[in-house]
């Protein structure tokens, strides 16, 4: 792997890479920057927001990224390459052809997250939860971006039409219907994802921690779950037309951790909210691993924080038993040879002032 000019990282070629590897220093060396450079590699964007100015090297144009994903069923590895300009021009190359959406490139190193920003999936808005879901659904139903981007185009249109005013003729109508039919599809897609979802994150939340074994996802439609999405749609018309937008759909839709009555985020301490984060992220990678699909790669930024030994040493055990790839972060590597099964191997690198270096050594 090969990164350049992503944040304090100017020029690091980094080899060795294992199953669990470790990435140990001091704070502001560059740990939590190699994680974001490979979520580049995978997503084309990091995973502390949207701004490209602030994760390419200061006084720098752009930053680069390039590495590799392996897959059992293939015969050699599968290049990938990412670079990303300070004007927020991205050109990402798979298998050394371009591509032209990120999508394309996403499916080839699927990545889940646990930092600090992960807590949005408790406390967070909507937004944060349905892209959550919506990376489920992604890489186990192949026709559900093709109909997520036809639902952006849909509401998009119709959204122009309602705020202009045009609601009369034939071409609210007919981006409405349409609108229904991919708006149903998604939804569909995404209770068939919830419904596999559910139980894994119950199981896996009990093994956690069994206090919090009473946890369970609820998902909300954004609808009405008594009315087809086209009657929503009619009986939201007038709204719809008053305020220049649509009200309703899938756009509108929440997944949601309870307690009963009560939001999880509401009850729950912070470390009880990060083992709740966990269970999260690894019920997806349970969930890809079972349905076949290339295992998730995951990104471990600071384990140890929130979390005592005994419960980092269950996520770390949970974590041994999938065929993931995991990148995990810490100041002292101890931290985590001291909660991951002896049995496993630990790939350890010591960063320090933007310098990468693998260590044997490491105690």
């Amino acid at each position: 792997m090969q990164i350049n000019r992503v944040r304090n990282l100017r020029k690091v070629e980094l080899q060795g890479f294992e199953g669990v590897n470790v990435l140990y220093g001091l704070n502001g060396s560059g740990k939590t920057s190699v994680l974001e450079a490979i979520h580049l590699l995978g997503m084309a964007r990091s995973f502390r927001g949207n701004s490209v100015k602030s994760l390419i090297t200061h006084g720098e144009n752009d930053c680069t990224v390039f590495g590799s994903s392996e897959r059992s069923s293939e015969t050699q590895a599968l290049a990938l390459g990412v670079q990303r300009t300070r004007v927020g021009e991205a050109r990402i190359k798979v298998g050394g052809e371009p591509v032209r959406t990120v999508a394309a490139l996403a499916e080839h190193l699927p990545l889940q997250v646990i930092t600090a920003e992960s807590f949005d999936l408790l406390t967070g808005a909507p937004g944060a939860r349905r892209r959550y879901l919506d990376w489920g659904v992604f890489h186990v139903e192949q026709r559900f971006f093709g109909q997520w981007k036809r639902f952006q185009r849909c509401i998009k249109q119709r959204n122009n039409l309602l705020r202009r005013g045009k609601v009369s003729g034939g071409e609210l109508e007919a981006w409405t219907r349409d609108l229904a039919q991919t708006g149903t599809a998604i939804n569909e897609y995404r209770e068939a994802y919830f419904e596999a979802l559910q139980p894994v994150f119950s199981e896996i939340i009990a093994q956690l921690s069994p206090s919090l074994a009473g946890l369970e996802l609820r998902y909300q439609r954004g609808w009405d779950k008594q009315l087809g999405y086209a009657e929503a749609l009619a009986q939201g018309l007038v709204a719809d037309e008053e305020h220049g937008y649509t009200h309703t759909g899938p756009q509108r839709a929440d997944i949601r951790v309870m307690s009963g009555a009560y939001a999880a985020a509401d009850i729950l301490s912070r470390g009880q909210q990060k083992l709740a984060v966990c269970a999260l992220k690894l019920s997806q990678g349970q969930i890809l691993a079972q349905k076949g699909h290339v295992s998730s790669t995951y990104l471990i930024d600071d384990l140890p924080s929130e979390l005592d030994q005994v419960h980092s040493k269950r996520v770390c055990d949970l974590l041994a038993t999938m065929e993931a790839q995991v990148f995990i972060t810490c100041i002292d590597p101890r931290e985590i040879r001291s909660v991951w099964p002896e049995s496993h191997d630990l790939a350890m690198f010591h960063v320090e002032q933007g310098s990468v270096e693998p260590r044997s050594d490491a105690q």
